[in-house]
């Protein structure tokens, strides 16, 4: 095929000459042959795309028909792309297995972040979405689920699973919400092992179908940035594990027996550089890594469905959806774009501070529910002081054995600047917090002064993620918003269209305009390596309402 390129400076195109005895047949009226009508046929993906020459001249239709012939009355054809759909990229088991149209999917963000809202929205246009139920009580948990369920009877839908080694308990009555409430898929975050609870989870919803096949009831999605973690819920579940849930009466002897063919996971997303809890490790090196171990397990187990394997954690514009399916990503997951949008729940003030972020917004701060493991989360450090006060009162977690030996004049700047109120009262008040939500929690600090003081620090950094939430004009210089680089490329990728402004950000169309937006890119990299060369700007798609 020819070598072309566009000269912008004088609207023309320069080529080389083409040897091809193939000719493009059909009308002229239907090429175009300037910037603006072929901008928009490369950008008209569902239909095919043949690059034509006359006359020096060349051009874009998607009529007409290729034959080899040596009529000097045909048109030369340089190179031609077939349709190509949104759908097709990525695994279509993963659209299969969870009823989407996308191998797309909004991931969680904790505290009703990832809203009813967002995941009605995306549900009922085909996408899938994670209710964040991180952080939540029971009883808002409960009351999301029913609305979900009101909403999509039939799915799509998952709800969040988040892994707090201090709060087992939470996490052992959210699986037995889940279980009782029909919750059929789950996204596993932030875990640094299995725990029982995921594992009952998951083996509550095995059977045999009539016919003998094993039916897995209880999908998870597990999301992972270490390999050690992936490896574990690639295998199947620990038989440890199983003992125990066998002796406490959870699952059956048939269940037990087959957790034993079965991963843990349906699927692994990788999730590199994020909002949020995050190991900062960049996505070009990880999903590789975690696609051999894949790779690996498969050939260890054999299982019947493979598991499949997605990328998170910078996915925020087309370049870099088309980045990850290219590296072999069965599906993509969004986090912070999603946490700007309409539908998310979280204030007007955050959206507007999201909006304006840059790459370099971002800071690591202590993550409230790992805060004594000293584990950090990703935050938008622009307009808060969070990332810099969180990271004091983990420096004295450090330094010191309780709350009284920090000397007068610290704690008294730690009550004036941080908590507004003196520690006395912040004690009280975190006391009557766990009492409600996790008893144990105060009775385990009873004689440990260290433990005291994690739980009063830690009432800060909780209360700074819902001062963001609820919008909080007085704790606006506290705000906590969970949020990585990738916000910043998507408001430069935005910049000067409709979606610029956040009250025009609808989840559905920020995930449609992405999977599009990959999906032209894909064609025009096609044509590149078929030997047409195209200006940059050709590249640029920008959203437009839909």
């Amino acid at each position: 095929m020819a070598s072309v390129l566009l000269c912008d400076k004088h609207l023309h195109w320069a080529t080389k000459q083409s040897q091809s005895t193939f000719r493009w047949l059909g009308s002229l009226e239907t090429v175009s042959w300037d910037i603006a009508g072929i901008q928009t046929k490369l950008n008209t993906i569902k239909k095919p795309c043949y690059i034509v020459r006359q006359n020096g001249h060349i051009g874009v239709t998607h009529e007409g028909t290729i034959q080899e012939t040596d009529s000097h009355q045909a048109i030369e054809i340089l190179t031609a792309v077939s349709p190509i759909y949104t759908h097709q990229l990525g695994d279509s088991q993963f659209c299969s297995a969870h009823g989407i149209k996308y191998a797309y999917m909004a991931g969680a963000m904790a505290n009703g972040i990832a809203s009813e809202e967002l995941v009605i929205a995306l549900g009922k246009a085909g996408i899938l979405g994670s209710f964040g139920a991180g952080g939540l009580g029971l009883d808002r948990i409960e009351a999301a689920i029913h609305r979900i369920q009101q909403a999509l009877p039939s799915g799509p839908y998952a709800f969040n699973l988040i892994h707090s080694p201090s709060e087992a308990a939470i996490e052992r009555r959210s699986v037995e919400l889940y279980i009782k409430r029909g919750i059929k898929t789950i996204e596993a975050s932030a875990f640094l092992g299995l725990t029982s609870s995921v594992v009952h989870y998951r083996v509550s919803g095995l059977q045999l179908s009539s016919a003998g096949h094993i039916e897995i009831n209880h999908k998870i999605i597990a999301k992972v940035s270490r390999a050690e973690v992936a490896t574990k819920f690639m295998s199947p579940a620990p038989t440890k594990i199983l003992q125990q849930l066998l002796e406490q009466g959870l699952i059956s002897e048939q269940q037990a027996k087959l957790a034993e063919t079965v991963p843990m996971a349906d699927d692994i997303t990788v999730e590199g550089d994020s909002g949020g809890h995050t190991d900062n490790r960049p996505i070009v090196a990880l999903l590789p890594t975690i696609l051999q171990l894949r790779h690996e397990i498969q050939e260890k187990y054999r299982y019947q469905t493979p598991i499949r394997v997605g990328a998170a954690g910078g996915i925020g514009t087309p370049h870099s959806v088309l980045a990850a399916f290219m590296m072999g990503a069965a599906y993509v997951v969004t986090g912070s774009v999603n946490q700007a949008c309409v539908e998310a729940g979280t204030s007007a003030q955050v959206k507007q501070l999201l909006a304006q972020a840059s790459i370099t917004d971002m800071a690591m701060a202590p993550a409230a529910d790992m805060f004594e493991m000293g584990v950090k989360l990703q935050v938008l450090k622009r307009g808060s002081f969070f990332p810099m006060r969180a990271q004091k009162l983990f420096d004295y977690y450090q330094k010191y054995q309780a709350i009284e030996e920090i000397p007068s004049k610290e704690r008294q700047q730690l009550e004036q600047q941080i908590f507004r109120k003196d520690l006395d009262t912040v004690w009280q008040e975190t006391v009557a917090y766990f009492q409600q939500r996790d008893p144990d929690q105060i009775a385990r600090s009873i004689d440990h002064p260290k433990r005291k003081m994690a739980l009063i620090f830690r009432s800060y950094l909780g209360q700074a993620s819902r001062w963001a939430i609820t919008g909080d004009e007085f704790r606006e210089a506290d705000y906590q918003i969970w949020c990585g680089p990738t916000m910043g490329a998507f408001n430069a990728w935005v910049e000067g269209t409709y979606l610029a402004q956040p009250e025009n950000r609808r989840v559905v169309d920020v995930a449609t305009h992405l999977m599009q937006g990959a999906a032209i890119l894909y064609r025009l990299q096609t044509l590149k390596l078929q030997g047409l060369e195209l200006a940059p700007h050709y590249f640029q798609y920008l959203p437009e309402p839909f």
